[in-house]
């Protein structure tokens, strides 16, 4: 499989690298022509250095009117018809939509990723019924669509977003690389037991309840610091952080591009987030450097976790479950939360090594071009 141009269409530079670097660099090396498109952020040099072509665009990735979002389909179409590439594979949801739209349209072969549902789509009401129509229409002439969980796909089966007969296939998230996310060793025996928090800070990645959660801990254990990092762009969260920390038992880190110091740091990652999820690439690699997380009971988390083996599941919204989580956590021998650090490397080596990821696109890819699949 050699000669092909390969269009990716993806929110954003960080995203196209931190997650999908392994299959660009591999369709490179196969000998084929790959561009991105995406809002240039981090790691664009590290892109071209893979052999990647980059096309800014602006995808106004959090923007929540669909209506307002249709531009993008024009400006996908003019890529498209400039670049002329044999197949595209889309990621997050607009490219997925519009990008989807404009390979329908121009009888052009591509490959969705579902990364999650967005809460626009997951949540019914009137947005629900718009976005689901959109989805529907951006997915309707895909080759294959790939998800990252089995509810994101009962879900478009329920909602009848699915057109009879397309050929879909569950990947393990995005994976992890099991060469960059290395085997870490546990944390010494310490005095302090450090929380980590990874995630854009908002309310629906459980922001409020992770801090809710840390100050009552703290409250019966001063050994304790609760770390954050990730964006924080809204003020009123901005102010709750100074505070929080002020009383000592927070310390903010903002987004941070090298992550590793932090897992090496950390006793346990708690990831108590009800936002919808496609597979939590927080929780996969803070398992791959052996670090025990405490996780929500929901799609795109739960599958991250052995409960009580490799970290702890605690239901959706539950303050009261999370600090129990923490207290128990907190009360077990070191030897206990080392072993659940490499249960959890376990866990992930045997189910999401992102080689299964690589190897389920090349396929898909080298289908729909030899034309098993039309697609349209």
């Amino acid at each position: 499989m050699q000669g092909m141009k390969v269009l990716v269409l993806a929110n954003d530079t960080t995203y196209a690298f931190n997650l999908r670097d392994e299959l660009l660099e591999r369709l490179v090396s196969d000998g084929n022509e790959v561009v991105v498109a995406s809002q240039p952020l981090l790691y664009q040099d590290e892109l071209k250095a893979l052999g990647c072509r980059l096309i800014d665009i602006e995808t106004n990735r959090h923007g929540k009117n669909p209506l307002s979002d249709l531009g993008l389909l024009s400006k996908f179409k003019k890529i498209l018809k400039a670049e002329k590439p044999d197949i595209v594979l889309t990621y997050n949801i607009k490219p997925n939509v519009y990008g989807g739209m404009a390979c329908k349209s121009l009888k052009i072969r591509y490959i969705p990723n579902i990364t999650g549902l967005g809460t626009a789509v997951e949540y019914p009401g009137m947005m629900q019924k718009i976005t689901t129509r959109l989805y529907k229409s951006g997915v309707a002439g895909a080759s294959c669509i790939m998800f990252q969980n089995d509810e994101n796909e009962a879900f478009f089966s329920e909602h009848k977003m699915l057109k009879p007969g397309v050929r879909t296939r569950l990947l393990p998230g995005s994976g992890v690389n099991l060469n960059k996310h290395k085997a870490m060793p546990y944390p010494e025996n310490a005095d302090t037991i450090n929380f980590l928090f990874i995630a854009r800070v908002l309310k629906e990645k459980g922001i409020d309840l992770y801090l809710n959660g840390a100050k009552r801990i703290y409250e019966k254990h001063k050994n304790v610091v609760f770390h954050i990092c990730g964006l924080c762009d809204d003020e009123s969260y901005l102010g709750l952080l100074e505070e929080a920390e002020k009383s000592g038992y927070i310390k903010y880190h903002g987004q941070q591009k090298d992550m590793i110091p932090f897992f090496e740091m950390a006793h346990c990652i708690v990831h108590p987030s009800y936002y919808p999820e496609g597979m939590s690439n927080v929780l996969l690699e803070a398992a791959a450097h052996c670090r025990p997380i405490i996780a929500t009971d929901r799609s795109g988390c739960r599958e991250t976790v052995d409960d009580k083996k490799s970290g702890f599941i605690v239901p959706v919204k539950d303050e009261d479950a999370l600090v129990n989580a923490l207290e128990a956590f907190l009360a077990m021998p070191y030897e206990q939360k080392r072993d659940m650090g490499l249960a959890g490397r376990a866990k992930i080596e045997k189910e999401f090594d992102r080689q299964f990821v690589v190897k389920a696109y090349l396929e898909e890819i080298e289908r729909a071009v030899s034309g098993e699949v039309k697609g349209q």
